[in-house]
C-alpha cells in the first residue's frame, strides 16, 4: 500500500495530475472561509450550535454539502449544488423530452450542447437561490424556527440594494467558479471533480467532528467522562463494520452472463467469446436518500410554518412529527426511499436499449432468447436487486440517528457513521483510487491491491521507467505545495484563536 502511493509520484502525468487536483481544491477551500462583505456569520453558527441534531435539518444538509461555507457567510455559500440540481433535472428530463433524448444520442456533440444547456441552468437557479437565501438571512426569524434577532444578533449588516445586487453577484459567481474548478479537475485532474468537491466539503467537518467526539472520553478533575474505553472500543468497531458494508454494496454487482455468437467477416472470425453484463445492487446511489430527505423537511417546514402562521396546533404538530426521533419520521422516510429508488432504476436504467444493443452485436443471455424475452429479464433481475439496494439504503440513512440518541455524540460526528456523507466519501474514493490504479498499472508499477499485478515483467525493467528529470522539476510543485499547505494551516489556527470558529 505505501509503495503504492510512493509509485504515484514517479510517473509525471500521475504526479501532475495530483498537484493540479490539490491546488484547485486548496483554491474551493479559500473561497469557503472567506465571508461576503456585510455579513456576520457568528449569530447562524449560534444557533445553529444551539439546536440539538441541528445537522439533521434542512440548514445542516445544506451545510455539509458546501462543506461549512454557509454557515460562514461565504462567497462559496450556495456550493456546488446548483450545478448538481441542474445536472439532475436534465437527466430526468432526457428521459421524458425527445429533444434532448435525441442530443444524447447524438455521441458527443450531443452531449456538449446538453452541458451547455446545463451551465446555463445553473447560472439561473445561483440567482434564484442567492435572492432566496439573502432574503432568509435578512428575516431568519421566520425561516429559522427558534431563531431571535435580539438574542443572537443581526446576521446582515448592511441594508441596502447594492448589498443585495453584489452578494448576488458573488455568490452566482462562486457557484461558477466551483464549477469551473469540477470541470478542470476532471478533464486535468484526477477523478470527478464535482464530485470530490462535494466530498472535500463534507470532510472538512471531519476534525471538528474527531474533537467534539473526544470530548465525550475526557472529562475535568473530579468529573466523570461521558463515555468510557470500552463505548469507545465499540463505536471505533461499529464504524469500521459501517464503512466495511458500505464499500462492499457500493461495489457488489449481479453479473448477467452475456455469449457472443461467432460472425465471419470476409476471412476472418469475429465474436464466440463470453462476457458479463454487471447490474449493481445500490444502482441509484445515494440520490434516493436525498430526495426523501428533501421531502420530508419539506412537509415538516410547511406543518410548522403553516400551523404557527395559522396557530392552528395540529398542523403543527403534525410537522414535529416529521422530525428526527419520532416513529412516523422513520416509517415515512424509509417509504419514500424505497420508491425513489425504484423511480431512479426505472428512469436511468433502460432494459429495452441493453437488449437491443445486445441483439444488434450478436449477444444474448444463455437460456434467454434475444430481444423482449430480454428485456423482460434484466428488468425482473433488477427489480429483485433494486429491493435490496433501497432496503440496504434506508439502514445506511438511519444509522447516524441511531448513534446520535443512543450515545449522545454529536450529530456532526454521528453524520460520518451513515448516511449520505459516507455513501458520497466512500463513492468518489473508491473512484478516486481506481483511477490511480489504472494509471500504476498502465506503466507496470503495483496497484494498490495484490491481485491487480501484472506479472510477467521483470522488476529490473520496471525501475527504467522512472522519470529521474520529471521527479527533479516536480520538486518545484513541491514547494509551492508546501507554502500554501502553510499558509493554509497558520490562516487555520489564527481562525480558531481569535475567532473560535
Amino acid at each position: 500500500m505505501i509503495s503504492a502511493f510512493v509509485n504515484c509520484f514517479k510517473i509525471p502525468e500521475l504526479r501532475d495530475k495530483i498537484f493540479f487536483t490539490l491546488f484547485l481544491l486548496f483554491i474551493a477551500r479559500v473561497g469557503a472561509n472567506i465571508p461576503l462583505p456585510g455579513i456576520n456569520p457568528v449569530p447562524l453558527q449560534d444557533f445553529f450550535a444551539d439546536q440539538a441534531g441541528g445537522g439533521g435539518s434542512l440548514l445542516g444538509l445544506y451545510n455539509m454539502f458546501t462543506g461549512g461555507a454557509l454557515l460562514k457567510g461565504a462567497i462559496f455559500a450556495l456550493g456546488i449544488m446548483p450545478y448538481i440540481s441542474a445536472s439532475i433535472i436534465f437527466q430526468l428530463m432526457t428521459a421524458v423530452v425527445p429533444t434532448l433524448s435525441r442530443l444524447q444520442q447524438e455521441g458527443e456533440v450531443g452531449r456538449q450542447k446538453i452541458t451547455q444547456y446545463t451551465r446555463y441552468a445553473t447560472l439561473g437557479i445561483c440567482l434564484v437561490q442567492s435572492f432566496l437565501l439573502l432574503a432568509a438571512l435578512r428575516n431568519p426569524g421566520a425561516v429559522f424556527d427558534g431563531f431571535n434577532s435580539e438574542v443572537y444578533g443581526q446576521i446582515i449588516l448592511l441594508d441596502a440594494i447594492w448589498f443585495t445586487i453584489t452578494s448576488v453577484v458573488f455568490l452566482t459567481a462562486g457557484t461558477m467558479l466551483l464549477m469551473w474548478i469540477g470541470e478542470q479537475i476532471t478533464q486535468r485532474g484526477i477523478g470527478n471533480g464535482i464530485s470530490i468537491l462535494i466530498t472535500i466539503g463534507i470532510l472538512a467537518d471531519l476534525p471538528a467532528a474527531i474533537s467534539l467526539t473526544y470530548r465525550l472520553f475526557t472529562a475535568p478533575v473530579g468529573q466523570d467522562a461521558q463515555l468510557g474505553f470500552g463505548e469507545g472500543i465499540i463505536m471505533f468497531l461499529f464504524l469500521f463494520m459501517v464503512i466495511a458494508a458500505v464499500v462492499a454494496m457500493t461495489q457488489a454487482v449481479r453479473k448477467i452472463p452475456v455469449q457472443y455468437a461467432k460472425r465471419v467477416v470476409g476471412r476472418k472470425v469475429f465474436g464466440g467469446q463470453s462476457s458479463f453484463l454487471p447490474l449493481k445492487i445500490n444502482y441509484s446511489g445515494v440520490m434516493p436518500i436525498i430526495f426523501a430527505s428533501a421531502i420530508m423537511m419539506f412537509f415538516q417546514q410547511m406543518f410548522t410554518w403553516s400551523g404557527g402562521a395559522m396557530e392552528l396546533r395540529f398542523i403543527r404538530d403534525l410537522g414535529l412529527a416529521f422530525t428526527h426521533g419520532e416513529t412516523f419520521y422513520y416509517i415515512a422516510f424509509g417509504f419514500l426511499i424505497l420508491i425513489f429508488s425504484y423511480f431512479w432504476v426505472s428512469v436511468m436504467f433502460k432494459p429495452v436499449q441493453i437488449a437491443d444493443d445486445l441483439k444488434k452485436y450478436g449477444g444474448y443471455v444463455p437460456g434467454v432468447r434475444p430481444g423482449e424475452p430480454t428485456s423482460r429479464y434484466l428488468d425482473f433481475v433488477m427489480t429483485r436487486l433494486t429491493l435490496f439496494g433501497s432496503l440496504f439504503l434506508v439502514v445506511v440513512a438511519v444509522i447516524p440517528d441511531v448513534v446520535l440518541f443512543t450515545t449522545g455524540v454529536p450529530f456532526q460526528a454521528a453524520q460520518f457513521f451513515g448516511g449520505t456523507g459516507l455513501l458520497i466519501i466512500v463513492g468518489v474514493l473508491l473512484d478516486f483510487l481506481r483511477q490511480i490504479e489504472t494509471f500504476l498499472l498502465q506503466r507496470h508499477y503495483d496497484g494498490f491491491l495484490k491481485k491487480g499485478r501484472i506479472k510477467g515483467r521483470s522488476q529490473g525493467r520496471v525501475k527504467q521507467l522512472v522519470d529521474t528529470v520529471g521527479i527533479a522539476q516536480g520538486k518545484q510543485l513541491w514547494r509551492w505545495l508546501l507554502i500554501m499547505f502553510v499558509v493554509g494551516l497558520v490562516a487555520w489556527i489564527l481562525n480558531i484563536v481569535y475567532f473560535g470558529a
